[in-house]
């Protein structure tokens, strides 16, 4: 039987891993290509920086062409990974279990999340290679009791060598992303396209029989047994659009502000990013050097890296947003994100004046990066975790499916909806399709 996954992201990579050890011939169909991580030393950009010859966010993908950016409106960017390991290969390496909205809709991913940190071999970054003032910051936000805690990281201490620069891929291996599982499906049989952005399924007779992609190279047809759309919040629900298949205006991106403060030596790019983390109504705060921010954002250009702090805040935004046919993103903050964020920002600011840090204290961009919502499971749909609204053998299987924001890091969450998804697959399935 021949399943297509498109999309190869912590979601993606993870339904091809599990229905390709299954007996099933998988082809994984990933827009982008070949991920690279960013190999430059950060300081390259000073000068240009300083002089705002950088421009905007929006400039990011020629600087580091895996990372795509979409303005959804005039004051949010959108962030994505359009490469091989999508999102995954761009993240701080966090494996924190979030389930915001998911028990309301009697959906439980607890064997699911057990069975991914076994596999990835989840721990924490030991304190005694935290930066003096993040250990500091910690103690801050504890004697403010906001209960801050190690944050849980798919990172092996052993090989980091703490550059700080997790989000622009790890050049030494040291973090998982789910590139790993795209060689485990490989090794089952998979086989990955790169290049290959699918515009549509194709439906014959309310049938699922195959996709459609477009690209430079030109227009090429799969066809295929069965489709799971894995390519995130914005590309599942664009080429849903494209095959039919309305969406929901409920898109959700965990919205990110960074404050920035003033530290002489500093130095927080020596330790990974977001080594700990307070758990807050919304919201999470975490130690955090928004490189966007010291790149693109003015307010941000007289500190150097070196004496930068950043201290992030992290929101469960209002799922309110819309993705069309062509991909466009119209998605703004609400006036209650508005007052969370003011709320969070002003611990940010406390926990850094507590611990010594100087203003003046200043805002970072506003960017999300965390996508889902757009086709939400409902309580109905979580037996088979699937919608009825779905055409015959097309699945989706990534954060789209979640209906609320998280306000945390969402990989693991991503992995484990794929795995729930993967193995309602091969239930639906006779079992003559399935390798024993």
């Amino acid at each position: 039987m021949k399943a297509i996954v498109v999309g190869s992201g912590a979601s993606g990579a993870t339904i091809a891993r599990e229905l390709s050890k299954n007996g099933l011939e998988v082809l994984i169909l990933e827009a982008g290509g070949n991920f690279k991580p960013f190999t430059r030393r950060v300081s390259w950009s000073e000068p240009f920086r300083k002089l705002g010859i950088l421009g905007s966010a929006s400039n990011i993908n020629k600087i580091f062409p895996p990372m795509n950016s979409i303005k959804s409106s005039p004051d949010l960017a959108l962030f994505r990974g359009i490469t091989t390991g999508g999102c995954s290969v761009l993240t701080c390496g966090n494996l924190v279990r979030t389930e915001e909205g998911l028990h309301q809709i009697g959906l439980n991913l607890e064997s699911e999340f057990q069975e991914l940190e076994n596999l990835i071999n989840v721990t924490t970054f030991p304190k005694k290679r935290w930066r003096p003032l993040s250990r500091e910051m910690f103690k801050s936000a504890s004697n403010l009791g906001l209960n801050p805690e190690s944050t849980p990281k798919a990172v092996n201490a052993k090989k980091c060598i703490s550059c700080g620069l997790c989000e622009l891929g790890c050049v030494e291996g040291a973090r998982w992303d789910s590139r790993n599982f795209i060689d485990d499906s490989c090794a089952s049989g998979a086989t990955i396209k790169i290049n290959s952005p699918v515009k549509k399924v194709i439906i014959e007779q309310g049938i699922a029989k195959g996709v459609e992609t477009s690209s430079i190279m030109g227009a090429n047809t799969y066809k295929s047994d069965l489709v799971v759309l894995a390519a995130g919040g914005i590309g599942t629900a664009q080429i849903l659009e494209n095959s039919g298949t309305l969406t929901s205006p409920h898109l959700w991106t965990d919205v990110v502000l960074t404050i920035g403060g003033v530290f002489k030596g500093a130095k927080m790019l020596k330790e990974p990013p977001m080594v700990w983390y307070s758990k807050q109504k919304d919201y999470i705060i975490s130690p955090y050097v928004d490189i966007l921010s010291h790149w693109f954002h003015k307010p941000w250009r007289k500190v150097s890296l070196n004496d930068r702090v950043g201290m992030m805040v992290k929101l469960a935004d209002s799922a309110e947003g819309k993705v069309d046919y062509q991909g466009k993103v119209d998605k703004k903050l609400s006036h209650q994100d508005r007052d969370t964020l003011k709320k969070a920002s002003s611990m940010a600011r406390l926990i850094m004046k507590e611990s010594g840090v100087k203003g003046p204290y200043v805002q970072g961009m506003y960017n999300g990066g965390h996508l889902g919502g757009t086709f939400p499971l409902e309580t109905v749909d979580v037996k088979n975790m699937r919608s009825k609204r779905l055409p015959s053998g097309l699945w989706v299987g990534d954060l789209s499916l979640v209906p609320r924001s998280q306000g945390m890091p969402t990989m693991l969450l991503a992995a484990a909806i794929g795995l729930k998804v993967a193995r309602k697959i091969l239930e639906s399935l006779p079992e003559t399709a399935i390798k024993k």
